[in-house]
């Protein structure tokens, strides 16, 4: 059966192009003659290790720039891409953010994605680091470790420091600059415990990556349930190293990164359609206050 945008015109162009650079990446590219077999040079041109997102963002910026999509159009769904062009949701959605870092696009979540300026040739989405999907999974392994070396090792201090961040961030759940930061003293507080300076410089190291391509796909999915849900993530991992569980550290560490890339796995394009569906069969006398999930 073939697929909705197989027949497509740009999805062609957008594969093909994709294709040829991953082709490129890992066969090399600009070599010449080698010594003894006829060449007097060998014209090396530099390596750029590109990321995937922005091998996708670039090729769709070029569709913008040819006139494929003129300003005021709305992309294909996220989906849609990801399935013509084989790869992951998570990577067209990094391409997507970055295209609208560079102000190439606009995302409405629950509407689409829209063409906001025509791109020059030239154009070039820039490398904004590793990206939100590949950060979390790091973390998933490093801080789940730490999780369970801070419930053996964590002192009382240590405890109840981690006690009062989980507790300003209760105070601060509407306010999200105040919470990120009690967030951030969470985990490096965690770290702490272990009693390891080169494990906190870790965890610092991996927050302090959290650059702008991570907060532009935060502010898009970020809500008070969201916030909720993060405060009981965290209550659950202090009370697994207060309890001195390691595995059960390790466990909620994972539980609570794994929650988030769930959350930032949901479509940029649909969210507003599933928002839809719940109002439409909620009871009517909950509907005003319902909250709709990202």
């Amino acid at each position: 059966m073939a697929r909705p945008l197989d027949h497509s015109p740009w999805n062609g162009k957008i594969r093909e192009n994709i294709g040829g650079r991953l082709e490129e990446s890992e066969g090399g590219r600009g070599l010449g003659p080698a010594p003894g077999h006829g060449g007097s040079h060998l014209p090396l041109q530099a390596v750029e290790p590109r990321r995937l997102y922005r091998q996708i963002a670039d090729q769709i910026a070029q569709l913008i720039a040819s006139g494929e999509f003129p300003p005021g159009a709305r992309l294909p769904a996220e989906r849609e891409l990801a399935t013509s062009l084989g790869v992951s949701r998570a990577s067209v959605r990094e391409a997507i953010i970055s295209l609208e870092m560079g102000g190439l696009v606009e995302v409405r979540v629950g509407t689409g994605i829209f063409v906001t300026a025509p791109a020059a040739q030239s154009a070039v989405v820039r490398d904004a680091g590793p990206g939100p999907f590949e950060l979390l999974q790091a973390r998933k392994l490093i801080e789940g470790e730490i999780a369970a070396v801070a419930a053996s090792m964590a002192a009382q201090p240590a405890l109840d420091y981690l006690r009062q961040c989980v507790l300003r961030m209760e105070a601060h759940v509407d306010d999200f600059v105040a919470r990120e930061a009690s967030d951030r003293e969470f985990h490096l507080g965690i770290a702490k415990a272990t009693g390891n300076g080169s494990l906190e410089l870790v965890v610092e190291g991996l927050w302090d990556q959290r650059a702008e391509l991570w907060g532009r796909l935060q502010r898009h999915f970020h809500t008070p349930e969201l916030a909720r849900k993060t405060i009981r993530d965290h209550a659950a991992i202090l009370n697994a190293i207060a309890a001195r569980d390691p595995k059960g550290a390790r466990a909620a560490m994972h539980r609570h990164l794994a929650r988030v890339v769930r959350e930032f796995q949901r479509g940029l394009d649909d969210r507003g359609h599933a928002t839809q569906q719940r109002r439409a069969s909620a009871p009517a006398a909950t509907v005003r206050r319902a909250r709709p999930r990202s």
